[in-house]
């Protein structure tokens, strides 16, 4: 049996794969660092939105133990606030919205305080600089009111 051999056969075999390691990783790496970005991008999103919940805990537990409602939206707005300041979390705007009318329920009556807290900030600090957009972040949290504390209405 007799090989044949073309002028194409004949270049194959004197060239072989030369370059298509080259060209492959020329396709693959273009890919590869975009498809990391992308999971970096998420990844700091999720670490925001873990800052939202965080405050709406904080504002939620700081409400649930004040005497009374106006204390209690006065210190959660703050603890709010603060929780974000101290997550590096850089908000537009934020907004805290508290149902502190448990704190007002007699003593000995089970109740219970509930925050909202919203950050809206922009996609560049939250996932690649330079990025256009922002993102609303909103986290809500609900705490028990200690049954037996002594409440502002009493």
């Amino acid at each position: 049996m007799s090989r044949h051999s073309t002028p194409r056969s004949r270049a194959r075999e004197r060239w072989g794969d030369r370059g298509g390691a080259a060209l492959t990783t020329a396709i693959f790496v273009p890919i590869a660092l975009v498809l990391l970005g992308f999971l970096i991008a998420c990844g700091r999103i999720v670490t925001a939105q873990g800052a939202a919940d965080a405050a709406a805990r904080d504002a939620t537990r700081t409400a649930s133990i004040a005497a009374d409602p106006a204390a209690g939206e006065a210190d959660a707005r703050q603890a709010a606030e603060a929780s974000l300041a101290r997550s590096g979390l850089r908000c537009a705007d934020i907004s805290v919205v508290l149902d502190t009318s448990g704190l007002a329920a007699p003593v000995g009556q089970a109740a219970t305080v509930t925050a909202t807290v919203s950050c809206t900030a922009p996609l560049s600090e939250l996932a690649v600089p330079g990025l256009g957009g922002s993102k609303t972040l909103t986290g809500s949290m609900t705490s028990v009111v200690d049954t037996w504390a002594t409440r502002g209405n009493t």
